[in-house]
């Protein structure tokens, strides 16, 4: 008797378990079956990225919709050169700032100065940056046995940011750590073995190890890992759009609003997010014309003998004509560094020195003008002479080292990087 019992709520177990293991397959093929498809996503990540966002959009839900504050009010709005998902302007450049490290705060802040807001009495202005951060009164003090006298110190830089093109930002994002790492081992090693024989002209890019042990790659700063984390804080900050990553900036206060309710969906977000990461790749592209032809052949290897592909890495992690090592690099000469001073203190070792700015991948950058971090360079021929720091030997090869001629063939070949699509007729040529 027993053991029928027994039995019997073991059959009862066994079914019910049975029951539950096939409702839940039943319940993750149903949702699979209707989950979106990357076309899908694509799409409507498109329409997102063009969408013009309205205080109190339909789109966003129980947020706010655009702003308070904000920069765009679109993604496309700054992001347009050269089709959807291009580079942007001067006049879509962005007000940033830095407080610097000082004695009364060691730690490094940043934010932004928002160009638009809902409404008027809204608008942020440097003024309130410096109000909350203030200058700091110098006096004497004393160190040791003497008496060392302190200036006054203005702890805030601000800066122009330019607007970066988004293509082939999905192979960027496909990039592993270890190639960034190994690329840049190699670059030491070179140096190293160049400084033995006295030359000390070598270049060795800095990576940018995030606090969570990832290599970044996106931003001006290489301050993001991921498309997915770029895109997310420019909805936040640049069009006040919170998010699951990041909430919009509060008006005035230069942080992000721990109220704000959500702007955006996940499935919004994951959508605008497959857009970005399926934009197309540039591409290496050269008139029919034989003449040219060979002068972007030519340039070619100019780019490779002068130094410029010691940082701009044609290829890296598996991703051809990438033309940048993802590193951090100075290129500013010391007596004009883009900053009036140094901080007061050192700068923390996990943050990029105040004139390092990552390598910007140069495919595409015949279409991308203006040029630099903060877009002063109008010009390829004016971008390159201003190329100084650890890019100066590559620069004095510009100048003085090599031929009118062959400097005429470098832009040639630059000139040849081109956006998706080119443009006018071309004939794409292979990498030979």
């Amino acid at each position: 008797m027993k053991f029928w019992q027994s039995w019997d709520r073991r059959r009862r177990v066994i079914g019910v378990t049975g029951t539950l293991v096939m409702l839940w397959g039943v319940t993750q093929g149903f949702a699979w079956l209707i989950a979106p498809s990357e076309l899908e996503l694509t799409a409507e990540g498109r329409e997102l990225f063009v969408h013009e966002w309205t205080p109190n959009d339909p789109l966003s839900g129980e947020g706010d919709g655009l702003g308070p504050v904000f920069n765009a009010n679109s993604c496309a709005a700054c992001h347009a050169q050269s089709g959807v998902g291009g580079a942007g302007g001067n006049k879509h450049n962005v007000r940033s700032f830095a407080v610097l490290p000082n004695r009364n705060d060691s730690n490094l802040y940043g934010g932004v100065v928002h160009a638009n807001a809902t409404a008027k009495h809204l608008l942020e202005t440097d003024e309130q940056v410096l109000g909350q951060y203030p200058i700091i009164p110098g006096g004497v003090t004393v160190i040791g046995n003497c008496q060392v006298r302190l200036e006054d110190f203005n702890p805030v830089e601000f800066e122009e940011i330019n607007t970066p093109a988004l293509f082939g930002a999905g192979l960027i994002d496909e990039i592993s750590d270890w190639s960034i790492r190994q690329n840049a081992w190699g670059q030491s090693l070179t140096a190293l073995g160049k400084e033995f024989h006295g030359d000390f002209d070598a270049t060795m890019g800095k990576v940018r190890v995030l606090p969570d042990g990832r290599i970044g790659k996106f931003g001006w700063k290489a301050q993001f890992a991921t498309v997915e984390e770029f895109v997310a804080t420019a909805c936040a900050v640049e069009v006040g759009l919170t998010n699951s990553y990041r909430r919009q900036d509060a008006p005035g206060q230069f942080t992000a609003d721990a109220e704000a309710a959500y702007d955006m969906t996940g499935y919004q977000l994951d959508s605008l997010t497959t857009f970005c990461l399926t934009l197309e790749r540039p591409e290496l592209v050269m008139p029919r014309n034989s003449k040219e032809h060979s002068a972007v052949v030519r340039g070619r290897q100019v780019f490779a003998e002068i130094g410029c592909a010691e940082c701009h890495t044609p290829d890296l992690g598996g991703v051809k004509g990438l033309y940048s090592d993802l590193c951090l690099h100075n290129i500013s000469d010391p007596d004009h560094n883009g900053y009036v001073r140094e901080p007061e203190v050192p700068m923390p070792s996990n943050v990029p020195g105040l004139a390092d700015w990552k390598t910007p991948p140069l495919w595409g950058v015949a279409d991308s003008a203006p040029y630099m971090h903060d877009g002063s360079s109008p010009t390829l021929e004016d971008v390159i002479e201003k190329h100084g720091g650890d890019a100066k030997h590559t620069r004095e090869q510009y100048l003085k080292g090599i031929s009118k001629k062959d400097r005429e063939n470098l832009i040639a070949f630059l000139k040849a990087l081109r956006a998706p699509p080119a443009g006018k007729p071309v004939a794409q040529i292979d990498e030979k």
